[in-house]
């Protein structure tokens, strides 16, 4: 299995280091071959050769990888588009067609949390919707008419609305058979009332499931009431951004948020943590490196499962264990979990547990 590892900007470099570290030990374990290249994105690709991100890699990854390992980008900081200012993730994501980000959020009994039964996985549509760089087909979305006015355009289709559901439902067949989508239909009537209309038709071929429909900001307050009560959420790009970052933090924390992007047709994968490139603790030993390994595991997980690879799942299953066994011991976490552990000894408290 040949991955391709793109370290990125701040904590990038140090997370993806421990990742493949630690997913290389996991796999010998269970004797899955597993090839690591690495490659330039983000500022590093910038200095080398002008661009956060090449076309050229892009067509690598499809062409020459069984999967992608992202690091987090520092996009805020990056110049224009037009010079060289490219949003890595926007476009690994639309140059690949990853349009299903699949984000679990999973409470750990021994480590502290605001929702102690929440076991849930957001299916966030990853391709349009009111991401200005994902909805045209020249330019972006977004335009200011005159320096006082702001305008941006949302793009819902129906092909992007049916696939992303169509993959949550069959996600709820091998889970708990239940499945929400999260909307807001009774404001935007037209795009999010053709994203219901799609959901009720892939319901429609999964009878024995039940389906609820939420408003957004309704189910933004019920998962913080009752997060237990949710197991397949499906909802739009927006949304689905939001209210990942809402569910990881109550079920712990975003260091602990696993993250993959998929197209389940053209069996394209990319891991990425789901947190920010933390600049301000850039080299400095400090980092949690759990979201991206817990993405790498799923990632495993996701090709063991599309390519019937059994070392795979069993290489996803030995991290996950890993993780869980040496976080339940205090002093072999994170700062930012409550330890004092750097990203180098705690990777290396992983390995020992392997």
């Amino acid at each position: 299995m040949k991955l391709l590892v793109l370290p990125c900007d701040g904590i990038g470099p140090e997370i993806s280091q421990s990742t493949t570290e630690f997913a290389m030990t996991a796999a010998e374990k269970v004797g899955l071959e597993v090839e690591f290249h690495e490659d330039d994105v983000g500022f590093s690709s910038l200095e080398r050769y002008g661009t956060t991100l090449r076309d050229t890699l892009l067509e690598s990854a499809i062409r020459d990888f069984e999967g992608v390992i992202l690091g987090p980008q520092s996009h805020l900081d990056y110049p224009p588009v037009a010079e060289g200012g490219r949003n890595v993730s926007g476009g690994f994501r639309i140059g690949l067609d990853l349009y299903a980000n699949i984000r679990p959020a999973i409470s750990r009994p021994f480590l502290p949390n605001k929702a102690s039964d929440m076991d849930l996985v957001i299916y966030r549509e990853n391709t349009e919707g009111f991401y200005p760089d994902r909805n045209m087909y020249q330019g972006v979305g977004e335009m200011m008419p005159d320096p006082d006015m702001a305008l941006s355009i949302r793009k819902i289709t129906r092909r992007c609305c049916m696939r992303i559901c169509k993959q949550a439902f069959l996600a709820a067949a091998s889970r708990g058979k239940k499945i929400a989508a999260v909307h807001k239909a009774n404001s935007f009537l037209m795009t999010d009332g053709l994203f219901l209309e799609c959901f009720r038709e892939v319901a429609r071929e999964f009878p024995d499931i039940e389906t609820e429909e939420l408003i957004v900001d309704a189910f933004a307050a019920l998962l913080v009431r009752q997060p237990e009560k949710y197991d397949i959420v499906v909802t739009t790009n927006f949304y689905g951004d939001i209210l990942s970052d809402l569910a990881s933090e109550l079920s712990g924390s975003l260091g602990l948020a696993g993250s993959i992007n998929a197209n389940a047709e053209k069996g394209l994968c990319m891991a990425q943590a789901q947190h920010g490139s933390a600049p301000d603790i850039a080299g400095q030993n400090r980092a949690n490196p759990c979201s991206l390994m817990l993405s790498v595991a799923m990632m495993f997980e996701w090709i063991g499962r599309s390519k019937n690879n059994e070392k795979a799942i069993e290489t996803a299953v030995l991290m996950i264990e890993a993780i869980d066994s040496v976080l339940k011991n205090q002093s072999q976490r994170t700062p930012d979990l409550g330890g004092e552990l750097g990203t180098k000894e705690f990777t290396r408290c992983l390995i020992s547990a392997l």
